[in-house]
């Protein structure tokens, strides 16, 4: 496997198709049979032990404490933030918290350029504002409507959005530091299932009246979301986080959309429209700028200071 600097692309490649695809039809398991949100949770805690199991294959899991540390934050906020996205959603209007949620590439922005240093040309200062656009536009739902102007949801969705932030910024900084993609993921892991009871608390009591397909389609689907999981800790740890963040919460919703529109036919609405374009442009902008940079500043067979994580990334 190439660990170079432009490796990223690869791995953020194949999370928007995973979460592309999965984000297509996530939402089958509730629409069509009334799947409790909490339930799909706990299975998809539980799927991340197939990418986890074949992520450590050959690998040593990184026993350090900074490694728990950053593994655990990044675990802990995603999945948290998940569980807290169900009340937030129960709550408050979709149409405003999806947007609000979508801003994190935002925090994860700014904590790597003061935080990390990250330096990113004016080209891809344009792609990364593009990207953030296109996210809250591809975020609004179809529809819109409601009474809740504001309430308990909003500092839930503020929350959400901070901490799916740092989730990010915690992934990108535990490569720095040395940590392994797999043990980042395998603390991800291990995060996700101590919320299990939370979610089940959440839920109240197991539900036993849904037809088989419910959570057959359920894990399914949650295993493409956790394979995405594991690409996007690859791409962190071999891309900077001010690009990756942006570019792959843009383009995973633009696949979805597609998806959407030949398998349901259904067509998306002007802003997700406008955002699709902004998406591809601002991501394009985003991947030329990074390539050339690498051109501009590495002459051949020399290997710049971004090649110091080839020992830490090992392949999965």
């Amino acid at each position: 496997m190439n660990y170079g600097k432009r490796s990223w692309i690869l791995y953020a490649s194949l999370l928007v198709l995973f979460w592309g695809v999965w984000g297509a039809f996530s939402n089958e398991p509730n629409s069509k049979y009334g799947y409790p949100n909490e339930m799909i949770y706990i299975i998809w805690a539980f799927t991340m032990l197939i990418p986890a199991y074949f992520a450590m294959r050959g690998n040593t899991f990184d026993r350090r404490p900074v490694a728990a540390v950053y593994g655990l934050i990044a675990g802990l906020t995603g999945a948290g933030g998940q569980l807290l996205l169900f009340r937030a959603l129960a709550d408050g209007p979709a149409y405003l918290v999806f947007p609000l949620v979508s801003l994190s590439p935002v925090i994860t922005v700014l904590m790597a350029m003061v935080l990390l240093r990250e330096r990113i040309t004016r080209l891809a200062v344009v792609g990364v504002v593009l990207a953030l656009v296109a996210i809250v536009l591809l975020s609004i739902p179809g529809g819109g409507g409601g009474s809740h102007a504001h309430g308990p949801w909003l500092l839930m969705a503020i929350g959400i959005c901070i901490a799916w932030g740092v989730q990010a910024f915690c992934m990108r900084k535990a490569a720095l530091v040395g940590v392994n993609d797999a043990t980042t993921f395998g603390w991800m892991t291990i995060s996700g299932l101590l919320l299990v009871p939370v979610a089940f608390a959440m839920m109240g009591a197991f539900p036993t009246h849904y037809p088989w397909q419910a959570p057959t389609l359920t894990a399914v689907t949650q295993v493409l979301n956790a394979i995405g999981a594991l690409f996007l800790v690859m791409a962190f740890s071999r891309g900077k986080a001010s690009v990756v963040a942006p570019i792959t919460n843009a383009l995973a919703p633009v696949l979805t959309i597609v998806l959407s529109l030949a398998v349901y036919q259904t067509l998306p609405s002007v802003w997700g429209s406008i955002g699709i374009v902004l998406a591809l442009g601002g991501s394009t902008l985003m991947v030329y700028s990074d390539e050339k940079g690498g051109e501009d500043s590495v002459a051949p067979g020399v290997l710049d200071g971004s090649e110091d994580l080839a020992p830490v990334t090992q392949k999965s």
